[in-house]
């Protein structure tokens, strides 16, 4: 175990040194050591300006450049979709039973109420999700692998 002059020599350390944490384990016992930036967060609310009558003043608007095609697109379109499929827990995406099989569905297969689309991983238990609609997968929104969220968008659906 570090003895105290050692601990204060790492922190001396550490307090020159461009690294903001450290850690060190030795037979069971740790220490963890984390700088202080000093620094706090601080909201600065604006001030009214007062402005000099002498002179003129000139307030400059943003000019507004044209959309290009790609989002023009992306405006105009309407959602090709109607329900999305989502996680029901914390875990990782596969999208299918091992990494030899093929993935359960990709955009354009047609689903049922009780189709699995996917495979969330949670603690080691492997719970498989189904569509709960019928219809046609339109995308596809994580990569095999992923970690997702509670309530996380995986797939949209076109119902049928």
């Amino acid at each position: 175990m570090l003895t105290v002059e050692e601990i204060n020599q790492l922190i001396e350390k550490l307090d020159q040194s461009s690294i903001d944490e450290f850690s060190y384990e030795e037979r069971g016992a740790k220490i963890k050591l984390k700088k202080n930036s000093g620094i706090t967060p601080t909201t600065v609310a604006p001030q009214p300006v007062k402005q000099d009558n002498t002179q003129p003043t000139v307030e400059a608007t943003p000019k507004q450049e044209p959309l290009k095609d790609e989002e023009k697109a992306e405006v105009e379109e309407p959602a090709n979709y109607d329900h999305e499929i989502v996680s029901p827990m914390v875990g990782t995406f596969y999208s299918s039973p091992s990494p030899d099989k093929p993935i359960y569905v990709q955009v354009g297969d047609k689903v049922g109420e009780d189709s699995i689309v996917c495979i969330v991983e949670a603690m080691k238990l492997f719970n498989e999700i189904e569509a709960d609609v019928k219809g046609t997968v339109t995308e596809v929104l994580v990569e095999n692998g992923e970690l997702v969220e509670y309530g996380q968008p995986l797939f949209r659906i076109k119902k049928a």
